[in-house]
């Protein structure tokens, strides 16, 4: 780490530690709120950022079925914060992984980046079921989660880091030892636990995660817990219903200018810079989810017209409205989840595959079909 980096204005101190690999020093984050007033000049973009969030949530809670917007959002979530780590699952490997969770035979099995990107969507979703308060815990339970079973548990999932670090192979950033994590988390908790009336609720969840990722608080998983803990954020602080807007999307667009965000609020206090940076991804993806949902209603309206004139209609709608949550499905899946035998199951798919509502995937045993508009829509651009 070049201490010649961070000037009078760093958002922390630079501290010797014992000598490694990465050097012998390292960066403490000052405690939260920061010393630094939010600027006037930022309100417009604060108001269009709070407008965009608030539209997103009225189109989410008018939705028959909020699984049109929330499932599609959470595998993109899974899938670009993975990403954005080296550990790589198409929209389809996911999918099929989680409709046939196989579990990887050897290190080097493809497997084990899917099931690792699965693990994602699950830990997602234990935050936002959790009756937890948002704190270390939660945050433990989250990393345990992410990490069961997969590339880092041998770096203790659910563990707070026990060994030094450093952030890229030249070591760029170096975090807090683990000696000294206690006292940084335990800051961190409180702040987490306390009511911060300097700023507005959105651009807290901003500060907790540059200060979650300074800390760096686990051996393995750190950005993607960063960015789930961001999630779970907004969607508390925000006071939303259900968990609308995921930042990986923005943040992957250019990983390199994210993490330089981070690196020069610690460096230089650059605070303005950071939040500003991050209210104009809220902008941005908060319009295009909303686009998304509008897309994915209007498919939905035009595949219940196509039903509306075939016999079992009633049942058939049901199936509909699953591949909207999953766009994939298996006739074997449906007998038990709609209480009709194999043969009825069967001829239902045949019947959505002759309306062109589902396709056959190729080369899949068994037989497995897939929602290619729904699909093409969800998906689009991974």
């Amino acid at each position: 780490m070049n201490i010649k980096d961070f000037g009078k204005l760093a958002a922390g101190s630079i501290s010797e530690i014992t000598p490694f690999w990465g050097g012998k020093h390292c960066f403490d984050p000052e405690p939260l709120p920061p010393a630094w007033e939010f600027p006037t000049e930022l309100w417009p973009l604060l108001n269009e950022a709070v407008a965009q969030l608030m539209l997103l949530e009225g189109v989410g809670r008018s939705l028959p079925n909020p699984t049109i917007l929330l499932g599609p959002m959470r595998d993109r979530e899974a899938i670009l914060s993975s990403r954005m780590e080296g550990t790589f699952a198409t929209p389809q490997q996911l999918l099929l992984y989680e409709l046939e969770p196989i579990e990887a035979s050897t290190e080097s099995d493809p497997r084990n980046q899917f099931r690792e990107v699965a693990n994602y969507v699950k830990a997602l979703e234990h935050a936002d079921s959790s009756s937890l308060p948002t704190g270390l815990l939660l945050i433990r339970q989250m990393h345990e989660r992410l990490l069961d079973g997969v590339r880092g548990e041998n770096k203790e999932p659910g563990r707070f880091r026990r060994q030094q670090v450093a952030i890229g192979s030249d070591a760029r950033f170096v975090p807090p030892p683990p000696e000294r994590l206690t006292d940084f988390l335990d800051e961190l908790d409180a702040y987490l636990a306390a009511e911060d009336r300097r700023f507005h609720p959105l651009v807290v969840c901003f500060l907790i995660h540059y200060q979650f990722e300074t800390i760096h608080p686990f051996s393995d998983g750190n950005g993607r817990v960063g960015r789930l803990l961001l999630t779970h954020m907004i969607k508390q602080q925000c006071s939303l219903t259900m968990p609308w807007l995921h930042m990986s999307e923005y943040f992957s667009r250019d990983h390199g200018g994210y993490c330089n965000y981070l690196y020069r609020v610690s460096c230089s206090g650059e605070w303005q810079n950071w939040i500003e940076y991050c209210l104009q991804g809220v902008v941005r993806l908060a319009g295009e989810a909303v686009l998304r949902c509008d897309r994915l209603r209007r498919l939905r309206d035009e595949h219940f017209e196509r039903l509306s004139k075939t016999r079992g209609a009633v049942r058939l709608h049901g199936i509909v409205e699953g591949l909207y949550q999953t766009p994939v499905v298996t006739i074997a899946s449906l007998p038990e989840a709609y209480q009709v035998t194999y043969p009825t199951a069967k001829a239902d798919v045949e019947k959505l595959v002759k309306l062109e509502i589902l396709s056959e995937w190729p080369d899949k045993h068994p037989k497995t079909y897939y929602a290619p508009e729904i699909f093409d829509i969800a998906y689009e651009g991974l």
